[in-house]
C-alpha cells in the first residue's frame, strides 16, 4: 500500500534502486515507458541484441535521445543516464545494479540470464513467463540459496492472478479457483501463424502494417499461452490443474460465481482449489458481453451463513446458493505495470508471484500428426501447443516441456494430440535451460507424485 511513499523516499536519500533490462521489445518498452516517471529508481542499462532496435523503442516511447546517451554503465551511473549496449553479461555482473529485470520472451536465454543474476547477488523480476513455467520452481530455489529475490512480473496475468488469491486468503476466504480469460474455441487448438489473422478479425495486410507478429500473436490464440500462465500459476499459489487441463468455460464477468464452483453444485470444476481459463466466447463462437476476456478472476467461499448474509447485505453477486463470490481485474497493462514488481523487490524484498512447488506443467503437444526428422518450431508455430497438464502427469510420461520444444529435431513420429516426449528428440544437453529441467524433474518429481 506504499510502494509509492517508500520509492520518494529512497530518490529524497538518493538511493535509487539500480535496474538493468534485458529485452526491450514489446514487454521491455511498455515498461520503459513508465521509468521516467517512477521516483526512487535509476535504470542504468539496457541489453539487447539489437542496441538500435532498442533505441528506437526508447524514443517511440518518449524518451529524450539525450537520456540513453551513457556511452559505458560507468558513466550511466556518474550521470544518471542510461546505457544501451549488447553485452548482457557486464550488465548482470556490475556490483552497483540491484535487480534485473528479464523480458527477452526467450526461455532458453532467461534461464541462463537468471543463473547469472544469481550468482551476482542481483534480484531477478521475470517477464519470460515461458521460463518460469518450464523451470520456475528451481529457479526460485537457486534463487533463496543465493539470497535474493526472484519474481513473476506484475502486469501480466500470471502475478495479478496471485495477488488476487493472495487477497482472498489473507482476507481469510477459502479460494475455489482462480485464472484469467481468453478469447477460444476449441479449433484454436489447431491454429498456426498462417491462420491467426483471420481468428483475430485482421488482414495479413493490416497485420503487416501494425507490425504484428503472427507467430506470437498465435501463441496467445491456440492456447499455449493460457497454459503456460496457469502453469505459472499453480506452481506459485498451490491451486492445481484438472487431470485433462483446461476446458476454457464460457462465462461473463457476472456468471463467473455460477460457472467456477463445483460440478456437484452445478458448475465446471473439477476440484475446489482449481486453475481455469474462461472464455469470452460461446461455444458457437457468440460473443459474451461483460465479458472477462483480457482480465483476471478469483473465486472464493463465503463459508458460513454469517459470511453469506454479508454478501447479500453489500450487493455482492454470487451464485444462487450465496456460497461462492468473484473478484477481478477486466485488464493487465502488461509491461505498463512491472514497476510495481520492481519497487516490491527492491523496497520490501517480496516477490509479486513465485514458485512454491513442482505442481503443474505446460507439455509440447502435436497440432497435426509429426513425422520423424521435423524440426519443432516451439510456441505458437505449426508443429506444437502447449497443454497443461498435472505435473505428476508430466513427469510420469517423460513430457517435454513446451520452452524447450523449439529448433529440436523429432526421432520418432507423434500423432497429432499426443505429448511430445523427451524421448522422441534430440537435445542439445549441454544447455543451462535442459540440465535445469532435467535437475528440477529428479529434485521435484517424488513432491510432484504427491500433487
Amino acid at each position: 500500500m506504499n510502494l509509492y511513499a517508500k520509492l520518494c523516499e529512497r530518490e529524497a536519500q538518493g538511493k535509487r534502486l539500480r535496474v538493468g533490462l534485458i529485452g526491450a521489445g514489446k514487454f521491455g518498452a511498455m515498461y520503459l515507458a513508465q521509468v521516467p516517471k517512477t521516483p526512487g529508481l535509476h535504470l542504468a542499462g539496457i541489453a539487447d541484441l539489437s542496441p538500435a532496435n532498442a533505441k528506437v523503442n526508447l524514443e517511440r516511447v518518449g524518451w529524450d535521445a539525450g537520456r540513453h546517451s551513457a556511452p559505458s554503465l560507468d558513466a550511466a551511473f556518474s550521470s544518471g543516464l542510461t546505457h544501451v549496449g549488447d553485452d548482457w553479461q557486464a550488465l548482470v555482473a556490475d556490483p552497483r545494479i540491484d535487480i534485473i529485470v528479464e523480458a527477452t520472451g526467450n526461455p532458453i536465454a532467461a534461464v541462463d540470464h537468471a543463473l547469472a543474476a544469481f550468482a551476482h547477488g542481483k534480484h531477478v523480476v521475470m517477464v519470460t513467463v515461458e521460463a518460469d513455467a518450464m523451470c520456475g520452481p528451481i529457479l526460485a530455489q537457486r534463487a533463496r540459496s543465493a539470497g535474493v529475490v526472484y519474481s513473476l512480473a506484475y502486469g501480466d496475468q500470471p502475478a495479478l492472478i496471485c495477488d488476487l488469491v493472495d487477497w482472498a486468503r489473507a482476507s481469510g476466504f477459502p479460494v475455489v479457483a482462480a485464472g484469467r480469460g481468453h478469447k477460444w474455441q476449441a479449433h484454436f487448438a489447431q491454429s498456426t501463424p498462417d491462420t491467426v489473422w483471420g481468428y483475430y478479425g485482421l488482414t495479413p495486410e493490416q497485420a503487416r502494417i501494425g507490425g504484428l507478429n503472427p507467430k506470437m500473436f498465435n501463441s496467445f490464440l491456440d492456447g499455449s499461452k493460457p497454459a503456460i500462465e496457469s502453469t505459472a500459476v499453480c506452481n506459485a499459489t498451490g491451486l492445481t490443474p484438472a487431470p485433462y487441463g483446461l476446458l476454457y468455460p464460457p462465462a461473463s464477468v457476472d456468471d463467473i460465481p455460477f460457472v467456477m464452483r463445483p460440478k456437484s453444485e452445478g458448475g465446471h470444476l473439477h476440484h475446489k482449489g482449481q486453475v481455469e481459463v474462461i472464455s469470452s466466447l460461446e461455444a458457437d463462437g457468440r460473443v459474451i458481453p461483460y465479458d472477462i476476456r483480457f482480465g483476471v478472476w478469483v473465486v472464493f467461499e463465503g463459508d458460513t451463513d454469517y459470511i453469506r448474509r454479508c454478501f447479500t447485505e453489500y450487493g455482492v453477486r454470487t451464485d444462487p446458493s450465496g456460497r461462492y463470490a468473484c473478484l477481478y481485474k477486466r485488464w493487465h497493462l502488461i509491461g505498463l505495470e512491472v514497476g510495481i514488481s520492481v519497487a516490491s523487490v527492491g523496497v520490501r524484498r517480496e516477490s509479486t508471484g513465485c514458485a512454491t512447488g513442482f505442481r503443474a506443467d505446460v507439455v509440447a503437444t502435436a497440432k497435426r500428426d509429426l513425422k520423424a526428422g521435423e524440426v519443432l518450431d516451439g510456441e505458437g508455430g505449426y508443429t506444437v501447443v502447449g497443454k497443461l497438464l498435472r505435473a505428476e502427469d508430466s513427469v510420469r510420461i517423460g513430457a517435454l516441456s513446451l520452452g524447450l520444444a523449439h529448433g529440436v529435431k523429432l526421432t520418432a513420429p507423434v500423432k497429432a494430440g499426443e505429448p511430445v516426449r523427451w524421448r522422441d528428440v534430440v537435445m542439445d544437453e549441454s544447455l543451462a535451460a535442459v540440465k535445469l529441467r532435467r535437475e528440477m524433474e529428479q529434485a521435484f518429481a517424488p513432491e510432484a507424485a504427491l500433487a
